[in-house]
């Protein structure tokens, strides 16, 4: 609401680049064991994380352009978050909920892991031979930062009952 539809501006390049920023602070702050010099954490990037990837899907489907009025912004990112949503919950599945026995930097490695892959296929223009889409990047780094959110929100509160 702060900023409206301010990225509409951006190519979906650029808020691949955004994510990578994220995700790098997030491992940056890792290896540091949470010391910090900006007085935010790692919760706030894994949520901008979902974010951007959600305004990325957007722009895929659109391209760059005008801003769009408040609630087709919102009817397009909820489409965003339900696709992977769905595909989270159909590789749930299949994984049998592998992702909780996983460990947080995990899931921040798999999304810089994602970023790289991404980055290469938009170097090819969006082709791949074999692989999956942008798209499917998207929503794959969309799942692994909620499964660390989630992650994070259970110790904190596990650890506040102990």
């Amino acid at each position: 609401m702060d900023y409206g539809t301010s990225w509409r501006i951006m190519r979906p390049t650029s808020l691949t680049d955004q994510i990578f920023i994220k995700a790098k602070r997030i491992r940056s702050l890792e290896e540091k064991n949470g010391q910090r010099a900006v007085d935010e954490g790692i919760e706030p990037e894994f949520i901008g994380i979902v974010n951007y990837c959600a305004m990325a899907m957007i722009q895929l489907e659109l391209g760059p352009g005008s801003q769009l009025a408040p609630a087709e912004a919102m009817r397009l990112y909820d489409q965003s978050i339900n696709a992977a949503t769905s595909l989270m919950l159909n590789k749930n599945h299949d994984y049998e909920e592998a992702w909780r026995d996983m460990r947080v930097s995990s899931f921040t490695d798999i999304i810089l892991q994602k970023l790289l892959r991404t980055k290469e296929i938009e170097s090819h223009d969006g082709h791949t031979i074999v692989s999956e889409g942008i798209d499917a990047n998207y929503m794959d780094m969309i799942n692994y930062a909620i499964f660390a959110l989630i992650k994070l929100y259970d110790a904190e509160h596990n650890s506040d009952n102990q």
